[in-house]
């Protein structure tokens, strides 16, 4: 068992909300860490992709209230999102009684959707928190390119080698597109859905061209910002928006586009190995994505992450303005000798960063100028985690 970061930050969620919605991805972990979290307190988990279920929820006032001093787990809780006003009413009558906090963990696989259900209803009594697959500082130091191949899905990461958790993406692909994501939105054909899908591992990590993924698919830009919108939504790819604060400068204004989990991507691509992985084109572009979703992942609440690239070719990969407006600059290079390059120190003269470095798949942290470090990927994770 491999133990969530978040676990924590949940436990203390439960214990100061009345409401807590946990969002991740399908196969995440999200059910397991709440099924830990359920013997220590009174507890009652309903899965609502169960019919069996389903219908003790057919009053739900009426079936909730006789269960105001337990914990009540709802899974896939997108499923009915018409408990939501049950819900309030719920958690209101429990405050009178003073029954203020630990009512409800609300676990579902998609965000706006979930968080536009429940935020009309349920304002000022929840909170939410993302669980997403692991990520480098949940897995040992020796297991990071195996997480960077397998992805963080614990199914796929756990898996006994490397076509057993080949297979198991490929099942988890064809899954979401055949059964999940058509509950989501209108009907998609699944087959378009996996050109697009791949065409975006392809481009992994490059600006967002929606013309010419367009042309590719014959559907129009409207067509293709509908399948974006969508997978943005299951938490499946990530929108990295462009610098947008002016520096007086020409800049890109298009985003980059990931697909979050790096073993997805592999997968989409047919990449069984390691060894076809560094042989391919895009593994410096996967390795980039990998990066970014670690340090991400690891950079405290609220932190607001972009790129910064002007027409001139002024660029960092990634920057990350942390709580209280620090900024810190980010490079990320695949080679094991890593060298800066004019673009950045162009860049970095334009933002004037408090922070600079240079991500590498080494160990060793060590300067390469006055300013700049180079610094693996786990230990500057570490550093994120520790800011305040």
């Amino acid at each position: 068992m491999i133990e969530r970061r978040i676990h924590k930050e949940l436990v203390a969620s439960i214990d100061s909300n009345p409401a807590v919605a946990l969002l991740g991805p399908r196969q995440a972990g999200k059910t397991t860490l709440a099924l830990e979290i359920a013997p220590t307190r009174p507890s009652l988990y309903l899965d609502l992709e169960s019919p069996s279920d389903r219908v003790k929820l057919t009053d739900p006032e009426g079936y909730l209230a006789d269960h105001e001093d337990t914990l009540v787990i709802l899974d896939e809780v997108h499923r009915t999102p018409e408990l939501f006003q049950s819900l309030r009413g719920l958690i209101d009558r429990g405050r009178r009684r003073g029954k203020q906090v630990g009512r409800f963990l609300l676990l579902g696989s998609a965000s706006v959707d979930l968080i536009k259900q429940s935020g009309e209803s349920l304002a000022g009594r929840i909170t939410f928190l993302e669980l997403a697959p692991f990520d480098a500082l949940e897995v040992k130091h020796d297991q990071v390119d195996r997480l960077w191949l397998r992805g963080g899905f614990p199914p796929s990461f756990l898996a006994d080698n490397d076509t057993g958790s080949f297979k198991w993406r490929l099942d988890f692909i064809r899954t979401y597109l055949e059964r999940d994501i058509p509950q989501f939105g209108p009907r998609v054909p699944a087959e378009t859905l996996r050109r697009f899908w791949t065409m975006l591992a392809h481009n992994q990590s490059t600006l967002l061209n929606a013309a010419t993924l367009a042309r590719g698919l014959g559907v129009d830009g409207k067509t293709v910002a509908r399948y974006l919108d969508l997978l943005v939504d299951l938490l499946l790819v990530r929108r990295l928006p462009a610098w947008h604060r002016n520096v007086g400068k020409r800049l890109v204004k298009s985003p980059k586009v990931h697909v979050r989990d790096s073993g997805l991507t592999h997968a989409l691509l047919g990449l069984t190995n390691k060894e076809q992985l560094l042989g391919h084109p895009v593994v410096g572009q996967s390795w980039e994505s990998f990066v970014i979703e670690t340090l991400i992942a690891a950079a405290p609440q609220s932190t607001e992450a972009s790129f910064y690239r002007t027409s001139a070719g002024a660029e960092i990969d990634l920057v990350l303005i942390l709580p209280g407006g620090q900024l810190w600059a980010i490079e990320i290079k695949r080679s094991s000798a890593p060298a800066l390059e004019k673009g950045f120190h162009f860049a970095c003269a334009d933002l004037k960063p408090k922070q600079r470095f240079v991500v590498y798949p080494g160990h060793e942290r060590f300067s390469l100028d006055s300013v700049t470090e180079a610094i693996g990927l786990r230990k500057l994770a570490q550093v994120l985690q520790a800011v305040r």
